[in-house]
């Protein structure tokens, strides 16, 4: 805009009119209150609208005013009306069309004033670019008004060219006979004529509020009904066609009125003529009064335009015009490529052929005498003798050169059409040869001058070259010193920073190091001293936990023998009545003293359980307040929690302790029946028996301390902060009582048994009775980490008892080879009966897993007992390959593999001290996680009950799974061989179920559907059973599911298989008998219910959709789009195209189809063909295990082994004997 002179100021005005109109198109309107107005809808709109008021720089008020309402003036006054939504929309888009229509105008005139014709200037060329003639399919307003000025040019044209000429001719007074020429007047007559032409009923039709294009048409055929270029069409009432110079136009007169109607609203003037924008002022000044007052004033479309044209017309008239018509060459857009019948059409839409023939038929050059001689009359220089009389050179020059076929007029001469391009010939080669003398002197010159100027630069640039290349080598020399002494400081520089980095970084490896060492410190010794507060604080709840116990007791007994001492008292009282009745009064008093005993006693009873109950009710109040200070205190809350979780983890561990106590009293049990003749280990049970008699009296004494206890537990509450502050100093203390655990387990431990037994036997008796005094006494010892690798995890389970290598190391030499042989028989009954399930567990798999956790098998560096285990399981699946030894195995092995999943572990050697720390938090990190469900603080083990397991209990591990993905295949390849006789069967409908047309032959009983279903009865029995045999074995629901869907999907595999290979089988009626089947498939999938079931309904998608395809009718009209996305979308285009080449249909004779289906297919088969390694249109079958170990783990509920009971036959066996004793009940 710059470059047409248009200033920045304006260039700001004309952005900010245009974006003003874009905010107007975002103003949306809502019903107002009344029925008949509007408001503005939203804050959007809203929004939008306080931005095109600022743009405009105009009052919004007015602007809401002027959108809304309309202002009419009347005699009596102005009356302002609401507008509607609609009519508010349409008011909102009038103002945006002046805006902008105004805004154009503007742009228009101070182009035109900027790059226009200088006013006082005489001669002006102008250039005219018109649109051409246009015929669309529908063709509208602006067609009409395109083709209206086309006729008004091919009018103008007519009269230049073929008037003008033949007037030309007549001046001239050359002989010339008249030219017949189309002339279109009466066409533009049709459209613009007054009062009758189109243009002018369409401004009387817009006229009218209430006029519609119907009503237009009508009267436009009333009045034209006679014209012959005017026509009706017969398919519409309302169009009409127009025969153009060009051809015939068909308009739809739909849009005609509304197109051609432009009101000017003044509302919409009078609010931006106020703009303090001078720009927008500007665009609309003031309105006369007159036009001031009525709020619409009627513009008509049509008639701007045909006074636009007529000025047009006007100015063309008074210019000398030559045209210039655009051909298209074809349709297509191409280069190189002709169309010559839509070109001769286009010449003569547009009139070319006729002036081609009026030039044919005249003399289309003409040229001036003067012209004339000045271009030809280097031909004939002889001629030119420098006289006036021009005509008679001209005439002699053309007879010179002897051309025919021309006139001479009074001022020109005429010629036909090529003459001039045969004297533009001759002239032309006149002038070449005269160039070609002139270019070879001045080459010779110029070639002359460029040698002398080449040869100096020579001179000039080898001087230069010889100078630089001497420059250069010097810089280069003296470049190479200086970067000899650069990389002599460099590499020295380097090399002392990367000393000083290793220096550095050795440095702080080091204080990193002893940093850790001295904190791992400092943590255990925490660690002691919180262990050792902790044994107090227990010892002392022990206690008082247990005076109360005996306390009750004692009451309980003394209730009990005052109650049995007033008994006795009754019936004495009894026999002294009946001897003396005199006594019966007395009698009397006694019962009811007795009475009153009763009474009170009963009363006492009341008492003492309300009594207890408002101590559990203060308790709970103590316990609620004790929680309402924790949540005050968030610090002291978590001291405290993670205080009592510790307190509990402690407990429990101390009641698995004790449960180890009667195990290893069992253990010593063992050793006395095999050392039988060692009087020593008698002695040292003895003095084990006085110990603990010792250890009573201490009890005692220790019973007494307790109440100190009970009172410092009531004050749990106060306690919470100082144990916050104590925090560190426990840590402390639990490390110092580990210490000291680790120094007396090894002192117990240390010695060896068959040097010195009674040594050995004496501290470890001192052990059970310490452990037996901390059962009393509430006393905890705490697992040691310092220990050696079989006392670092837990104890795995309720009857596992860690014991030091020494022992465990001396009691493997000794045991005997009886022993062994006794354990492998008890497993080899175990596997080879058939031991059956207690409560769905099964008993086989538990009792291995008893039998292997109590000899600690899992732990042994060395053990022969797995491999023999899994040779007897598979020499039991060769001997018996029945139907139900499989189902029962692979319960038992995923059984076994689902225990040893979840409770050994492979990574439980913690002997560096970073691991021990790592042990010891997340030791806490479970306490604080079982104390925000107390429901697991006591008897939780799920995070004490694994087992550190060796190589070989690993090995077996992955042996276990490796025997139950055979047992589930075997179970697999069985059922599918089971299975595969049937599917031959059910995929072909019995030929006795038809007649000899093909059609099945139903009798009135419907007898003749029997036999249909047979096969599929005897699958759907086959399937009966395999479930019954499943859940007999109590086979978890994860197999069940997985068998189901893989043997689904081989059925799937093979029905579609058979159904691409038997063309006997791709028939209508056979898809009806393998779709009835289905349907008891999917029928006997809804009776067995999706937990056993699963997706297998899913398995069948390939011979459903197959099957679906065949019995579906007018397979003719399917695409195969719809056949590929509905009907068959899991299918390939090659199966597809197997199926439809393979139909026929043999009970109703109907098509598959179409042809041109068929063919597409083939096509892509083909395609395909060449990209696919393999054309094979079959189903593969899927031989893979579907499960995995983590999968079986998830998938199987958890199994406690210890609720199940050794069953009857294997009870006599010595060696299961520990199997029948029970472990001791925890306490609560």
């Amino acid at each position: 805009m710059d470059i047409v002179g248009i200033s920045v100021t304006d260039q700001e005005a004309i952005f900010r009119t245009l974006a003003a109109i874009l905010h107007l198109g975002n103003i949306e309107f809502s019903p107002g209150k009344d029925h008949d107005s509007s408001i503005i809808k939203d804050a959007k709109s809203n929004f939008h609208l306080q931005m095109a008021a600022n743009l405009f720089m105009c009052n919004p008020e007015l602007l809401v005013a002027t959108l809304c309402s309309r202002s009419i003036q009347t005699l009596e006054g102005t009356i302002t009306i609401a507008l509607d939504c609609a009519a508010a929309a349409a008011n909102r888009d009038a103002l945006a069309k002046t805006v902008y229509s105004r805004l154009f105008d503007w742009l228009v005139d101070n182009i035109n004033k900027s790059v226009g014709q200088d006013n006082d200037s005489k001669i002006q060329i102008g250039v005219l670019d018109i649109y051409g003639f246009e015929c669309f399919k529908k063709n509208s307003f602006e067609q009409f008004c395109i083709n209206f000025a086309n006729e008004k040019l091919q009018q103008h044209f007519n009269e230049h060219v073929f008037k003008v000429e033949q007037e030309e001719y007549k001046n001239e007074e050359i002989n010339w006979s008249y030219i017949e020429f189309i002339d279109n007047q009466d066409v533009l007559d049709l459209i613009e004529k007054k009062p009758i032409g189109i243009i002018s009923l369409l401004d009387e039709a817009c006229m009218f509020p209430k006029s519609t294009h119907e009503t237009f048409s009508t009267k436009l055929f009333q009045t034209f009904r006679s014209h012959s270029r005017l026509e009706k069409t017969k398919f519409s009432e309302t169009d009409f066609t127009i025969s153009h110079y060009a051809g015939k136009v068909t308009y739809q007169t739909n849009s005609f009125l509304d197109k051609n109607r432009d009101y000017v609203i003044v509302e919409h003037c009078n609010l931006l003529s106020s703009s303090k924008c001078p720009f927008i002022s500007g665009l609309f000044p003031s309105l006369p009064e007159e036009s001031s007052r009525s709020s619409y004033k009627f513009s008509s479309v049509a008639s701007r335009f045909k006074q636009q044209l007529q000025a047009l017309m006007e100015t063309l008239s008074s210019t000398e015009p030559h045209y210039i018509r655009c051909v298209k060459p074809n349709s297509l857009n191409r280069p190189q490529k002709f169309e010559n019948q839509s070109v001769l059409h286009q010449l003569r839409c547009g009139g070319v052929l006729e002036a081609v023939r009026i030039s044919l038929a005249g003399y289309p050059t003409r040229r001036t005498y003067s012209e004339f001689v000045d271009r030809f009359g280097i031909l004939v220089p002889e001629l030119m003798d420098g006289s006036y009389d021009e005509k008679a050179p001209t005439k002699g020059i053309l007879q010179k050169l002897k051309l025919e076929n021309f006139q001479l007029g009074r001022t020109k001469v005429f010629l036909r059409a090529g003459q001039i391009a045969a004297l533009d010939l001759r002239r032309n080669e006149v002038l070449d040869n005269a160039a070609r003398f002139i270019q070879g002197r001045f080459r010779t010159f110029i070639a002359h001058k460029e040698f002398v100027m080449t040869r100096n630069a020579a001179i000039s640039l080898q001087a230069y070259c010889r100078g630089c290349l001497a420059r250069s080598i010097y810089s280069i020399k003296r470049e190479t010193a200086a970067a000899v002494s650069i990389q002599k400081y460099i590499r020295g520089w380097l090399l002392r920073q990367a000393f000083l980095q290793v220096s550095s970084a050795a440095l702080l490896v080091q204080s990193c190091i002893r940093g850790f060492l001295t904190r791992q410190k400092f943590a255990r010794i925490k660690e002691h001293r919180g262990a050792i507060l902790i044994q107090a604080l227990w010892r002392k709840h022990r206690a008082h936990k247990s005076f109360q116990h005996y306390r009750c007791a004692a009451v309980s007994i003394q209730c009990a023998w005052r109650r049995k001492l007033a008994r006795r008292e009754l019936r004495r009282l009894r026999m002294a009545a009946n001897e003396a009745g005199a006594l019966r009064e007395a009698k009397n008093k006694l019962e009811k003293r007795l009475e009153d005993l009763s009474l009170r006693l009963t009363l006492e009873k009341r008492l003492r359980v309300a009594t207890e109950e408002s101590k559990v009710a203060e308790v709970a109040k103590l316990q609620k307040s004790l929680e309402s200070s924790i949540a005050d205190c968030t610090a002291a809350k978590l001291a405290a929690a993670m205080e009592h979780g510790k307190i509990v983890s402690i407990q429990s561990r101390l009641d698995e302790s004790l449960k180890d106590i009667a195990i290893l009293q069992k253990n010593l049990i063992d050793m006395e029946e095999v050392k039988k003749q060692n009087s020593y280990l008698k002695k040292s049970v003895e003095s084990i028996t006085r110990r603990n008699s010792e250890l009573e009296s201490e009890l005692a004494k220790s019973r007494k301390c307790s109440d100190d206890t009970l009172e410092k537990l009531q004050g749990a509450e106060g306690k919470c902060r100082q144990l916050q502050q104590n925090l560190d100093k426990l840590e402390e203390k639990l490390s110092n009582l580990e210490n000291e655990n680790h120094i007396l387990r090894q002192k117990a431990f240390s010695l060896s048994p068959m040097d010195n037994l009674s040594s050995h036997v004496k501290p470890f008796s001192e052990g059970m009775s310490d452990l037996a005094k901390q059962k009393n006494s509430g006393a905890l010892a705490l697992p040691d980490i310092n220990q050696k690798p079989v006392f670092e995890t837990p104890t795995p389970t309720k009857y596992l008892v860690p014991l030091p290598q020494s022992l465990t190391g001396s009691r493997r030499t000794r045991i005997p080879i009886e022993r062994h042989e006794e354990n492998h028989e008890l497993l080899l009954r175990c596997i080879r009966e058939n031991l059956g399930f207690k409560d769905g567990n099964p008993v086989a798999a538990c009792i291995i897993y008893k039998c292997l956790l109590h000899w600690h098998s899992f732990e042994a560096e060395r053990t022969a007992i797995f491999d023999h285990i899994i040779e007897a399981i598979n020499d039991v699946l060769k001997d018996d390959e029945g139907d139900d030894s499989l189902p029962y195995w692979l319960s038992n092995t995923s059984a076994l593999l689902c225990l040893l999943q979840r409770n050994l572990r492979s990574n439980g050697f913690l002997t560096t001290p970073s691991r021990r720390s790592a042990g010891s938090v997340g030791l806490a990190g479970k306490i604080l996680r079982s104390l925000k469900s107390p429901s697991k603080l006591i008897g939780a083990e799920d995070a004490l009950t694994h087992v550190d397991a060796r190589y070989p209990a690993i090995l077996f591990k992955q042996q276990l799974t490796a025997c139950v993905e055979k047992i589930f295949g075997q179970i697999r390849d069985n059922l599918k061989k089971e299975i595969l006789p049937l599917l031959s069967l059910c995929i072909q409908a019995p030929k006795s179920a038809r007649g000899p047309s093909g059609r099945t032959s139903k009798s009135p009983g419907g007898v003749a559907q029997q036999p249909l279903n047979t096969h599929w009865d005897s699958i759907i029995r086959f399937l009966d059973s395999l479930m019954d045999r499943l859940r007999q074995n109590y086979v978890p629901s994860f197999f069940i599911r997985k068998l189901i869907t893989q043997l689904f999907s081989f059925i799937n595999i093979q029905l579609f298989n058979s159904l691409l290979l038997r063309r006997e089988c791709c028939t209508f009626s056979n898809g009806e008998y393998v779709k009835s089947g289905l349907a008891l498939l999917e029928k006997w999938i809804a009776d067995v219910t999706e937990e056993y079931a699963g997706t297998s309904w899913h398995e069948l998608n390939y011979i459903r959709q197959a099957v679906g395809f065949l019995v579906i009718h007018q397979k003719r009209k399917k695409k195969l789009e719809e056949i590929r996305q509905d009907l068959c979308p899991a299918l390939s285009v090659r199966q597809i195209y197997r199926i439809c080449t393979m139909y026929w249909d043999d009970k109703y004779s109907t098509e598959s189809v179409s042809s041109e289906v068929v063919g597409t297919m083939r096509e892509m088969v083909n395609k395909d063909s060449q990209n696919l390694v393999s054309n094979s249109f079959l189903l593969d079958d899927d031989l893979s295990i579907p499960f995995s170990t983590e999968d079986i783990s998830k998938a199987i509920p958890a199994i406690d082994p210890m609720d199940v009971e050794l069953p009857q036959s294997l009870s006599q066996l010595p060696s299961a004997q520990f199997l029948l004793q029970h472990p001791e009940p925890q306490p609560a």
